[in-house]
């Protein structure tokens, strides 16, 4: 069983990587399960649906996992329904559909997500909140989304911000490197994480999930990371690949009976 990160590993800039379609074609006529991870929040399930399907993959709402659901995950295991959020309408509306306020004029915890559609009213409005003690929750921690034309803001950069403006930080940080990302998964259909394999771009949220699940990290090279990034990093990943296209061919490597289905 594969997870695959979407951005920077099967998609960039809203394009399929070159080979991405080919190589999931492989892997449906190998027998091979494939599950799309992102810990990208600007966007719902459903949204993320209507992209994939539109670029010629057939998945379904099973086949999506998001930081949103980790998001989701602790906030209810605190309890908690009060929240101000900064974020997309499509990440709002996860959170409205889960029972979670996200407007709250007394929230228990400012929430930040991937905001692709931030406004200074929604940071002015967020460090009022911070000034007054009410913590902060994290999505995830990319501090970079990648895009065809370089490397864009994410959840990392606007921490910095909220940091360097109320001198908080956040008291939960949730989705990828967090191993329950893929752990629930396995658990449910009764696999081994030495069965499986989390292939994605960054080296600090992909493939430290990899090591905290004990499940094969593959790094892709056509995101984020790049060769040099891996000297002197204690990240050891399984197999480095240019990207995508180069898995479940004919490589003594990694071959599709390497890998349960």
């Amino acid at each position: 069983m594969l997870f695959l990160d979407l951005d920077g590993t099967i998609i960039l800039g809203g394009e399929l990587i070159p080979g991405a379609l080919e190589f999931l074609q492989r892997a449906e006529a190998a027998g091979v399960r494939c599950f799309f991870l992102s810990n990208n929040s600007s966007r719902s399930v459903d949204q993320y649906l209507s992209e994939l399907r539109e670029l010629g993959i057939p998945a379904v709402a099973d086949d999506v996992l998001l930081s949103t659901h980790d998001l989701l995950a602790w906030l209810d295991s605190q309890g908690v329904t009060e929240t101000y959020l900064v974020g997309t309408e499509g990440m709002r509306g996860m959170l409205e559909d889960a029972g979670v306020s996200t407007r709250s004029t007394q929230p228990r915890f400012v929430v930040l997500g991937y905001d692709t559609e931030i406004s200074y009213e929604k940071l002015r409005t967020a460090c009022i909140h911070l000034h007054a003690g009410v913590p902060l929750v994290a999505s995830h921690p990319d501090t970079v989304c990648p895009s065809s034309q370089g490397a864009l803001p994410d959840v990392g950069a606007f921490l910095r911000l909220f940091e360097a403006t109320t001198g908080v930080v956040p008291v939960q940080i949730c989705g990828k490197p967090s191993p329950g990302m893929v752990l629930h998964k396995l658990e449910a259909l009764g696999l081994s994480p030495g069965q499986c394999a989390m292939v994605g771009d960054r080296l600090y949220t992909d493939m430290e999930l990899a090591r905290r699940a004990g499940v094969h990290g593959i790094l892709v090279l056509s995101g984020e990371a790049t060769l040099a990034d891996l000297d002197g990093s204690t990240q050891r990943p399984s197999l480095v690949v240019s990207s995508i296209d180069d898995l479940l061919r004919q490589s003594p490597r990694l071959r599709a009976r390497d890998i349960t289905p």
